[in-house]
């Protein structure tokens, strides 16, 4: 199998990818009626701590969550950016009793906090919403096996062309969707894997090219356009 192969595959996953099909928020608190909470987050705030008691699950219904993990001699790494329709702090259900990382609101989010408890009756009680978020797991197993293949064999320029596209929930042909408002190059570096000044010099390279844009204002949102996945499917 060719590596242009490989690479069409990759791009045609990231186009398709999609959140999980939980898209009635009212479904999910039916099933958990006891034990869920709305909450509302703003941007730079704090959702859990390293080391905190995992006690319960997440679920984004707006906004977005960066999930990052700071090692003992205070190196910090960014190992998600979770957007609408995602779940994340599930590790609570897999015996995890501290949180392994830090999660932090990226933009203003509406958040649904489901006890451990209640998030494992459902799962126990109710077979669809057991089978709908099993699926929602082995595809976000699936794009983690990417993410490593991706940095095994691909250069920082095109990973860093996947990113913005999965942050961009690109699937819209040739519509330009925003990505983070004020999303920095250290952090998208720590993402790529590669270092700031790497990232800059390929963001400048986009922004001459078309690719993406910054549209400006106070919150200087980044604009992706369709055209990027011509980096990514770009054979070298």
């Amino acid at each position: 199998m060719s590596r242009n192969f490989r690479a069409k595959q990759t791009c045609q996953r990231v186009v398709e990818a999609k959140p999980t099909a939980l898209h009635s928020v009212t479904s999910l608190q039916k099933l958990c009626v006891r034990g869920t909470g709305h909450t509302v987050v703003f941007r730079k705030s704090k959702i859990f701590a390293q080391g905190d008691t995992a006690d319960a699950v997440f679920y984004v219904q707006k906004g977005k969550v960066r999930l990052t993990v700071v090692s003992k001699a205070g190196k910090e790494a960014t190992i998600a950016i979770v957007s609408e329709g995602n779940f994340f702090g599930e590790g609570a259900l897999a015996g995890q009793n501290l949180r392994m990382g830090f999660a932090a609101a990226m933009t203003d989010c509406e958040l649904m906090r489901i006890d451990k408890k209640a998030m494992m009756n459902a799962l126990h009680h109710e077979h669809a919403f057991s089978d709908m978020f099993v699926a929602y797991l082995l595809a976000r197993n699936i794009r983690y096996e990417e993410d490593l293949v991706d940095q095994l064999f691909n250069s920082s320029e095109k990973r860093l062309a996947r990113v913005l596209l999965l942050l961009a929930r690109f699937g819209k042909d040739g519509v330009p969707e925003p990505v983070v408002p004020k999303i920095s190059h250290e952090t998208l570096a720590e993402m790529v894997g590669t270092t700031r000044s790497r990232v800059n010099f390929f963001m400048n390279r986009f922004m001459k090219l078309g690719f993406i844009h910054y549209a400006g204002g106070e919150e200087g949102g980044l604009q992706v356009h369709s055209s990027l996945l011509s980096v990514v499917l770009h054979e070298t």
